[in-house]
């Protein structure tokens, strides 16, 4: 496991660093290579996660200020959705 996770125009350095630890929380047991990048809009409150891991995984979710969707446990809510399920 690998987990890189970049983050800008991104409020507070608490609130970031929560969102690392949370992003790298749910990441820590997936195999692979894998890559969150959150960038703050400078026009509006959106911000954009891209999400990137192994065998060509990615996807891309719009989190919306107004719908308190930067608080870091939605963060980590909406990440887990995006996850590929997982193998049995």
């Amino acid at each position: 496991m690998a987990v890189t996770v970049e983050m800008y125009n991104i409020g507070d350095a608490a609130t970031r660093r929560e969102i690392v630890a949370l992003i790298e929380h749910v990441l820590n047991d997936k195999p692979g290579a894998w890559r969150v990048s959150i960038i703050g809009s400078r026009a509006d409150d959106n911000w954009e996660m891209k999400v990137e891991g192994p065998k060509g995984f990615e996807r891309s979710y719009t989190l919306l200020g107004s719908a308190n969707q930067h608080q870091p446990q939605v963060i980590a809510n909406v990440l887990l959705k995006l996850l590929p399920a997982t193998e049995s």
